[in-house]
């Protein structure tokens, strides 16, 4: 008995580790437009978001757990809000501009509503029950965003944040893990996007929002596909 519990034992000790990385996959959903590596296969829910200026959009938000660890990604769609801005003002009082809006904020604050969709993700942030350790404009993948790092007061636990407009979606990337642990980093550093035609796209130079997009690199080419009902206008 003595040596078969000394062979069991040694088979424990030598037994290789199951490394955290082997644990991870790049997930890649193409209907959300977007690639990351997640700690297993996601679940994905469908919700809506209210943004900012009180319309409800259709969202989806994709999580996996790894022990304490979470990780999620929040896709909301935004090509419908001109339409709902449309529909807005038909019921606005008259002459209750915030209600109407101009050439500048769209009928119903639509500009006003997307354009900003990314700055009032970040504040909605800021108002946890947690202390802002860095806020910066980053980009990843060549998409540009907002980027924060938060710091949980009541148990330390530490959160990565990457907020961007994409095409016609908002995206909210976000990793918490335990005070003690490693940053998110196979997370945080493996973020990408799809066009609508399900292309993984990678840009000659930082795309941003504001601006119409720049030229693919390598075999891609061109230009991204955009949403076939047309995708968002600048917002100016």
């Amino acid at each position: 008995m003595r040596l078969v519990t000394v062979i069991v034992a040694l088979a424990a000790f030598w037994a290789p580790p199951i490394a955290s990385a082997q644990e991870w996959i790049e997930y890649e959903s193409k209907e959300g437009g977007f690639t990351v590596n997640f700690p297993g296969q996601p679940r994905m829910t469908q919700t809506t978001y209210k943004s900012e200026y009180g319309y409800m959009l259709p969202a989806r938000v994709y999580t996996a757990d790894r022990g304490p660890e979470r990780y999620s990604v929040t896709v909301v769609d935004y090509s419908g809000i001109e339409k709902m801005g449309l529909e807005r003002i038909k019921k606005c009082p008259p002459g209750a501009e915030p209600c109407i809006g101009s050439m500048n904020t769209g009928p119903g604050y639509w500009k006003m509503d997307a354009g900003g969709a990314a700055v009032y993700a970040t504040w909605q942030f800021m108002q946890r029950n947690a202390r802002v350790t860095h806020l910066m404009w980053n980009f990843m993948d060549l998409v540009e965003g907002q980027q924060l790092q938060l710091t949980n007061n009541a148990d330390q636990s530490r959160t990565f944040v990457f907020i961007a407009m994409h095409l016609d979606r908002l995206y909210i990337f976000e990793g918490t893990v335990p005070a003690r642990n490693p940053e998110p980093g196979l997370f945080q550093q493996s973020i990408g996007f799809f066009d609508h035609a399900g292309r993984r796209v990678r840009y000659q130079y930082v795309y941003s929002s504001r601006y119409p997009p720049p030229p693919l690199t390598g075999q891609a080419g061109g230009n991204p596909t955009l949403n076939p009902a047309g995708s968002l206008p600048t917002p100016r």
